[in-house]
């Protein structure tokens, strides 16, 4: 496997100075860009472990830590691995930077993320792919119709809420994707209910965009974290073929 090299680096936004956590092949030289959209627990080791592989693949790889208004990552003080019974907890204290980061401020940080990508001499010219885990689909989806022209390619995994009744529902930008789509839903999800993933397809489908979405049967939210009782090993095998199979053809 490709040795990577990864570091810490800050990427300057109209907010303040987001962290992230940047990887790429030791062997130097210009590679795809790969934006990584983390979910709520945020930037960890199993995030930058998900990254590496990414970059092993033959990517340079952004992780940045979205909640960078409230402090470097992490957050929230983590357990090493995330029981259900942590799971209230955790997201009493993340809530209030989840509910901070507004659809205006996450895409406002989107384009501080692909400028930085852009301008970074570890990735190769032109547009780059975006992939993002939990509330990191939504946000993947978002990115990938806000800035057409940057994304060539786009996946979310375990996703929840992406095609809502809201007036700012991320499917609503359909109309203006140009990258091919993925998406792996997990099964009996009670953030994305079959209606929001019929939703999320048809508009996809009524805007043309190549895109594939797959429910995968027996997964739970959150089946590409090891580090959670969610984790699904089979599930996480196949989001890796999905997703590396995306980047080969993007790039």
């Amino acid at each position: 496997m490709t040795a990577v090299q990864g570091t810490t680096v800050g990427i300057t936004t109209g907010d303040g100075t987001a962290d992230a956590y940047l990887t790429r092949p030791a062997d130097g030289g210009p590679r795809p860009g790969v934006l990584l959209y983390m979910d709520a627990f945020g930037v960890r080791p199993r995030l930058r472990e998900m990254a590496d592989r990414l970059a092993a693949a033959g990517h340079t790889v952004l992780v940045p830590n979205l909640f960078y208004r409230r402090g470097r990552a992490p957050v929230v003080e983590l357990p090493a691995f995330i029981d259900p019974g942590a799971r209230p907890e955790l997201f009493a204290r993340l809530g209030p930077a989840m509910r901070e980061l507004t659809p205006e401020r996450a895409m406002r940080d989107a384009d501080a993320y692909l400028r930085w990508l852009a301008a970074c001499p570890a990735v190769a010219d032109g547009p780059v792919a975006v992939t993002g885990y939990c509330m990191g689909a939504a946000l993947a989806l978002r990115t990938a119709g806000t800035h057409p022209e940057r994304v060539a390619a786009a996946a979310g995994f375990h996703g929840g809420r992406l095609a809502t009744d809201a007036p700012d529902s991320p499917h609503l930008v359909a109309g203006r994707i140009t990258a091919e789509v993925y998406f792996g839903h997990a099964d009996q999800d009670h953030s994305l209910p079959g209606e929001q993933i019929e939703r999320l397809e048809r508009a996809l489908t009524d805007a043309g965009v190549r895109h594939r979405c797959e429910v995968y049967t027996g997964a739970a939210h959150g089946y590409t974290q090891s580090d959670t009782a969610a984790y699904d090993k089979t599930a996480d095998e196949r989001h890796w073929a999905a997703l590396l199979g995306l980047l080969e053809r993007a790039f």
